[in-house]
């Protein structure tokens, strides 16, 4: 007797787990010749505002470890997906229509995008930062810290997620990643590589679904505090815009995969005043 297949199941990832849909829905994605690979699921606005209250009790503690550590876990990060290649660029492959060589080259610069961005981490005060000069006995200094809790949407493709997250977590920041279509085959592979990480529970959280429905919440939701809408269609672009205002929301599209603007777009700059010592 033949042995039946356990087919995976694809939940989203909040908090450090795999918790299915709260709406229950899924959507089918297909290989290009219309062959079924997976079911995953299609996130509701509770799910979105369980990513929301998980990233922003993630996000003080995140910003709070040195930067040399955030490094340290954005590489292990990097090495932990080099062990999962072979697993991801199938998926890739197999969900895009890329040729393997193609699928492995895009994963290739995923995880050189991650060891990249590590090098980043400790550098962002010297590169950012600044001692002023001022008319008076005081230093004042500016100091860049995270903005706090960021949603990204990035385009349909693998290395474009990881472009997206990437810089936002190197400063501090925690990320709610809305991940549409196929892409999200491959990306769940990955939450399972961040739950075994030593990246903290709640940093990254992983929606999967549609755009058009995540994106205009996530834009006038009050507690998250930027948005990177590189994926999103230019002609949908000013409306979350304007939803995004009623909390002064930093909202950001990007031409550039790999730039340390994609960093600083999400950092606030803190000056301070000390007096100097007689």
């Amino acid at each position: 007797m033949s042995r039946l297949e356990v087919k995976k199941t694809y939940k989203l990832y909040i908090n450090g787990a795999f918790p299915r849909s709260e709406s229950g829905r899924v959507y089918e994605v297909t290989d290009a010749k219309g062959n079924f690979i997976a079911h995953p699921a299609l996130a509701s606005r509770k799910d979105l505002r369980d990513a929301v209250v998980a990233a922003r009790a993630a996000q003080p503690g995140w910003a709070k470890a040195t930067a040399y550590n955030r490094g340290q876990i954005l590489y292990r990060i990097a090495e932990m997906l080099e062990g999962r290649a072979d697993q991801i660029a199938a998926e890739i492959a197999a969900t895009s229509g890329a040729t393997p060589k193609k699928a492995h080259d895009q994963l290739s610069a995923a995880i050189d995008r991650l060891v990249w961005y590590a090098g980043w981490s400790d550098k962002l005060a010297a590169a950012f930062g600044a001692t002023n000069p001022v008319a008076g006995p005081y230093y004042n200094f500016t100091i860049p810290e995270p903005q706090g809790v960021i949603a990204v949407a990035p385009s349909d493709n693998f290395l474009a997620f990881i472009d997206a997250i990437a810089p936002v977590i190197t400063s501090g920041n925690s990320v709610i990643a809305l991940v549409p279509g196929a892409s999200a085959v491959p990306a769940m592979t990955f939450a399972e590589v961040l739950a075994t990480s030593d990246l903290p529970h709640g940093v990254i959280n992983i929606l999967t679904g549609s755009h058009d429905e995540l994106a205009p919440w996530a834009a006038s939701h009050m507690d998250i505090d930027g948005m990177d809408i590189s994926g999103i269609a230019k002609k949908n672009r000013a409306a979350l815009k304007e939803a995004g205002a009623e909390n002064l929301k930093r909202i950001h599209h990007f031409d550039d995969a790999q730039t340390p603007n994609r960093i600083y777009a999400f950092m606030e700059a803190k000056t301070v005043w000390h007096p100097i010592g007689v």
